[in-house]
């Protein structure tokens, strides 16, 4: 079944029909959205709670939503700039520079999820990815992971496909690098 997004947001901002459809969008997009926030914040426990935020917003903001992307497309946004905000917060709170390569608080988690069940190339290849720069590691996983098309990528994010494409090619060239190292 083939969901049609605008009927959705007719009726979630339908105040009779609003609970039924947010029950509806969180099943739809629920996952995935923790998906795309567990990738940019790696810790299960704050991806759960920022993905009941980015929730809270949408519900917040529904009668907002004027159809200009595609529902997904702004959830997503909404998932996407959560996490970046709660990781910038984080490296406020630990008093680590933006500009840094990587992110520390990542690293961390990596070795303390006890949600991660991968082997070690899995880790070496999740440190890989912690430690590219946020916009990269963003644009990585979209891509990767997500095989997200840079057209959709492009909406979320507000950036060009050039440069989107420019980012992807950079992380993957530093994740082979880093590869590389470990195996010497």
């Amino acid at each position: 079944m083939i969901l049609d997004e605008q009927a959705l947001v007719r009726d979630l901002q339908t105040p009779s029909k609003s609970k039924k459809a947010f029950d509806e969008l969180m099943r739809t997009y629920g996952e995935g959205m923790y998906w795309q926030i567990r990738k940019l914040v790696v810790n299960h426990d704050d991806a759960l709670d920022l993905l009941q935020n980015s929730f809270l917003k949408a519900w917040n903001n529904i009668d907002n939503f004027r159809g200009a992307a595609k529902l997904s497309t702004w959830l997503y946004k909404i998932a996407i700039n959560e996490s970046i905000n709660f990781l910038n917060k984080e490296r406020q709170r630990r008093n680590i520079s933006v500009d840094e390569e990587g992110d520390a608080y990542l690293l961390d988690n990596i070795e303390a999820d006890e949600y991660f069940d991968g082997d070690e190339a899995q880790a070496l290849l999740q440190r890989a990815i912690a430690s590219l720069p946020e916009k990269q590691r963003l644009v990585f996983n979209m891509r990767y992971f997500d095989e997200m098309r840079y057209d959709e990528m492009s909406e979320i994010l507000g950036t060009s496909v050039g440069a989107l494409k420019a980012s992807y090619h950079h992380a993957v060239k530093k994740i082979e690098q880093i590869v590389k190292d470990a195996e010497k």
